[in-house]
């Protein structure tokens, strides 16, 4: 059987999500808003060192950038703003 030889390259290519995201989106002026990267060092104190690992408070925290997208693209319900999440790459 005769095989063919493909480059590496041509088998993955690159996407970013930040070069499909416009400069001007309002979602990047809600992110630069909450920035919740301090919560982890104020909380470090806090959480033990055994057992097994607790959930990363930022991430809770990133809850509350998704519900004021939902507020502020008037999506009615909790539910129906994890769809448009899921849908949509911009709001991650």
């Amino acid at each position: 059987m005769m095989s063919r030889q493909v480059a590496q390259g041509a088998l993955f290519y690159g996407f970013r999500l930040n070069d499909h995201v416009p400069a001007d989106h309002l979602l990047r002026r809600i992110d630069a808003l909450f920035d919740f990267g301090f919560v982890r060092d104020a909380l470090a104190a806090s959480y033990s060192t055994t057992g097994p690992p607790s959930i990363d408070p930022e991430l809770m925290l990133r809850m509350l950038r998704m519900l004021m997208v939902g507020y502020l693209s008037s999506i009615p319900s909790q539910r129906r703003l994890c769809e448009e999440v899921h849908l949509n790459l911009a709001y991650r």
